[in-house]
């Protein structure tokens, strides 16, 4: 009966239709439920230290506010961050934000860090991490460093099923740039300008996991790629939002 159903034209139109209609029901169950706004306000009240985690996927970090464009978990805040926050200004004290920021567009990147300098508090601190574009233009030069090496090969293995023809650096950086929904991949100048044009002010560039401030230290999802290959891949800067901002 099922295979019937699925071979009729009309399934495709159908199927989707069901899926609006679900996504409809979550939003509305979402909104008129109060379902983030209590969230928001229940980590507010039961945290002096105020820590915004956006696009937490799975990997949700302890005494964060943990959020993500698809909040299917009831304790994950629903953030669309290429919008406005559903969050009073002022209220965080730290934000994290790691392998996100690539998947909109620029000019929604821009919106994001705005965003997130309005619901810092004074003195607050932004930690972006992202791919670097330097580090992946670089995989294509003819003399490679064995960090270099290293990440081509884990790449190819891992994410790359079509034959390189030995061409495995070409491939690994368009997969790089294309795959999983990335729109913009940043040098540290571009970010850099990104987080001063928000508002950002003492921004510095971090390695993985090290930070000045204990609660930034070690937050990245170290399972995300091998970490021969996530550590060289990734550009890490922190910003302040200052009193006299």
């Amino acid at each position: 009966m099922n295979s019937t159903i699925e071979q009729s034209p009309l399934y495709p139109l159908a199927r989707d239709i069901k899926a609006i209609g679900k996504s409809l029901k979550y939003q509305v169950h979402r909104q008129f439920g109060r379902v983030d706004a209590q969230l928001v306000e229940n980590y507010l009240r039961q945290h002096d230290v105020r820590k915004l985690h956006i696009g937490c996927g799975y990997h949700m970090l302890d005494g964060w506010l943990n959020s993500d464009y698809q909040a299917i978990p009831k304790d994950i805040l629903q953030v669309d961050a290429t919008k406005t926050f559903p969050i009073d200004s002022n209220k965080f004290d730290y934000i994290f934000t790691e392998h996100m920021i690539e998947h909109i567009l620029y000019p929604q990147g821009l919106s994001m860090l705005s965003e997130c300098f309005r619901v810092l508090r004074k003195n607050g601190t932004i930690r972006v991490s992202t791919p670097d574009l330097q580090f992946a233009v670089g995989l294509y030069q003819d003399r490679k460093t064995d960090p270099q090496k290293e990440y081509i090969k884990s790449s190819i293995e891992h994410f790359i099923a079509e034959d390189t023809n030995g061409n495995d650096d070409v491939f690994v950086i368009n997969n790089l740039f294309r795959a999983w929904g990335h729109q913009f991949i940043y040098d540290e100048k571009t970010l850099r300008n990104s987080l001063e044009k928000a508002g950002f002010k003492n921004i510095v560039r971090c390695d993985l996991g090290q930070s000045s401030k204990q609660a930034l230290q070690n937050i990245e999802n170290g399972e995300r790629l091998p970490l021969g290959s996530f550590q060289p891949e990734t550009l890490t800067l922190e910003g302040e939002k200052l009193e006299d901002s």
